[in-house]
């Protein structure tokens, strides 16, 4: 992905082409931006429209006031007291009114930013979780949080100053019209300088969006790289890697800096040209002012409401450059979240070529190729009746996992079918994941279960180390469940599985951390509370194979054979070598395990 300039997208029906140009891509982002919260937006832009008038009405009382008061109190030394009470009043009302603008367009501006951030980070969450398994081992997940996080508020940054810019181009046309109604010649010098403050905001803004663009990607980039240094932080350690890692992280902040540094060095520029012209236009038509009021073209008042609306409305046009500064900014994290939001649904895995029954599992000619080279399984043909155990047994490489991954409806088999229970399968992995909530939040796992329904699945998961926790199944568990052995991990993982009562269960050497008589024990206790379910376990232990009813012995993609423990044993040589091997292993790690 590169921020959107690879391919066309399609947005809401539209088709935009990759050369689109800015000003199309910027509507393009107020549409999308604006499907969320439009109340919220236009009541901002309304209390913008009050401010812009009451803005350019000062200008009206200031005439008023010099005209009205000033000016025939010098003249003829007294100014009636009605006269100032009414001019007085009006400015204080407009002055409140305009308060109120103010406070109504930053209230509502904030709230419609916060909001439509909210909508669309709930958008692209739903997209994420929509997406099948297969789907996110092709995306970074730093990439995928950047995208939800950083890329939708930055998406959403130009709706802050955009009521305001909005009510600047009111202003500017009643702006006009005042100035130009003031006095002709003066006004026209005056509006002249709204183009060509609007040209070098335009300008600026043309030449600022590739910085923005390469820092935002670049910014999606170091936020995956910084989840998966982190994310592996002890295999880093472990090969004393630091440094690499460092290096690695300091190469992409360093590209993300520049690029910053590019964007600050032309906006300083543009700062100074902001301030610079309006101030030697000002100086003009005060010089010129002076002699239009010497000549009696215009009054005293006139002259100084000219020079106060044409002041006020330098700090707006600011903000219109304010506003087209976060444009590109904007884009681009538009850009990258509508490239996730724009992909396709993948197609479930555990919909493609599956059927459902009641009967147990059932695999038929299933073939999978994982990278086009060679097939991981060919011909798979496989009965297990419901409420059977079967060992998977093989070599290394043998399709075991790849094995429970198809079952499971993770990946999609390329031939084939499977049949699987019509309430699916539950998949409990060789590496456990947990969250770093408490015990109770990794076994329930969002679902409604009762205390006593997570006791007993401690309990049948051989888990009863958290009753000597001190904060039982309320403890925390830290991050992956840091705070924990191996073999405590596999366990509450499995308690995971065994809470919602599946109807098959898949183990992918699942209990290889535990020591053989607890292992015992958890196979026996699966027995007991899962009498109907099938139960497919991966393993590689004599002893946890003998406890299975049957064995599905696999190699080099293929079954090789399918029957009981004993039966293999005494009519497949390989199966037999196989079984020598794995107690002659066991047998030296034990030695090697001795003091």
């Amino acid at each position: 992905m590169n921020g959107g300039k690879e391919r066309a997208k399609e947005e809401h029906g539209t088709i935009v082409p990759i050369d689109a140009s800015r000003a199309t891509q910027a509507f393009r982002l107020i549409r999308g931006l604006l499907r969320h919260h439009k109340r919220l937006f236009f009541t901002a832009v309304g209390c913008a429209a009050v401010f812009a008038a009451c803005t350019v009405f000062s200008s009206v009382v200031v005439r008023l006031i010099t005209d009205k008061v000033i000016v025939p109190r010098f003249e003829d030394g007294h100014v009636a007291t009605g006269r100032v009470v009414a001019i007085l009043g009006l400015l204080v009302a407009v002055g409140v009114v305009r308060a109120f603008g103010v406070v109504g367009r930053r209230i509502f501006a904030n709230r419609t930013a916060w909001r439509v951030t909210e909508s669309l980070t709930a958008e692209v969450v739903d997209r994420v979780t929509a997406q099948p398994v297969p789907w996110h081992r092709m995306h970074r997940t730093g990439d995928i949080i950047t995208r939800a996080g950083v890329d939708a508020e930055a998406a959403t940054q130009v709706l802050n100053p955009l009521p305001f810019a909005s009510s600047v181009v009111l202003m500017l046309v009643l702006s006009a019209v005042w100035l130009l109604i003031t006095d002709l010649w003066l006004g026209m010098a005056a509006v002249a300088v709204f183009p060509l403050l609007i040209g070098l905001n335009l300008t600026y803004q043309r030449r600022v969006d590739k910085f923005y663009d390469t820092a935002q990607n670049e910014l999606g980039k170091l936020s995956e790289a910084v989840h998966e240094s982190f994310d592996g932080v002890t295999v880093v350690k472990s090969f004393g890697a630091e440094s690499r890692e460092t290096e690695r992280l300091a190469v992409i902040a360093s590209r993300l800096r520049n690029a910053r540094f590019g964007a600050i060095r032309l906006r300083s520029t543009f700062e100074a040209l902001l301030d610079g012209v309006p101030n030697i236009v000002n100086i003009f038509l005060l010089v010129a002012g002076s002699y239009r009021v010497r000549s009696g073209a215009m009054t005293i008042g006139e002259l100084t409401s000219f020079i106060y609306l044409f002041t006020l409305l330098v700090f707006p046009l600011r903000l219109i450059g304010f506003a087209l500064s976060e444009l590109p900014y904007s884009i681009a994290g538009w850009n990258r979240i509508r490239e996730l939001l724009d992909e396709p649904v993948v197609s479930d895995p555990a919909l493609t070529l599956r059927r459902h029954s009641d009967n147990g599992i059932e695999l038929q000619g299933v073939t999978y190729n994982h990278d086009g080279s060679r097939d991981v399984l060919s011909g798979v043909d496989a009965l297990i009746p419901a409420g059977r155990t079967v060992a998977v047994v093989g070599p290394t490489g043998a399709g075991k996992t790849t094995l429970l991954h198809l079952i499971a409806g993770l990946i999609a088999v390329d031939h084939g079918s499977i049949t699987v229970p019509e309430s699916g399968c539950v998949l409990v992995f060789q590496e456990p994941f947990l969250l770093a909530g408490s015990v109770r939040d990794n076994v329930a796992l969002g679902r409604t279960v009762t205390d006593d329904e997570v006791h007993m699945a401690l309990l049948a998961a051989e888990a009863g180390f958290v009753e000597q926790f001190s904060e039982g199944v309320d403890t925390i568990v830290g991050e992956r469940g840091i705070g924990l052995s191996g073999g405590q991990r596999q366990r509450i993982a499995l308690a995971r599985a065994l809470v919602g009562n599946p109807a098959a269960l898949l183990l992918d050497d699942t209990t290889s951390s535990l020591d053989p008589a607890t292992e015992a024990k958890v196979l026996a206790n699966l027995r007991d509370t899962l009498r109907d379910a099938t139960v497919v376990a991966v393993a590689s232990r004599p002893s946890t194979i003998a406890l299975a009813d049957d064995v599905l012995y696999l190699a080099d993609g293929h079954v090789v054979a399918h029957g009981s423990h004993d039966e293999l044993l005494a009519s497949v040589p390989e199966y037999r070598r196989l079984m020598e091997a794995f107690e002659h292993d066991r047998a030296e790690h034990l030695e090697g395990a001795r003091p």
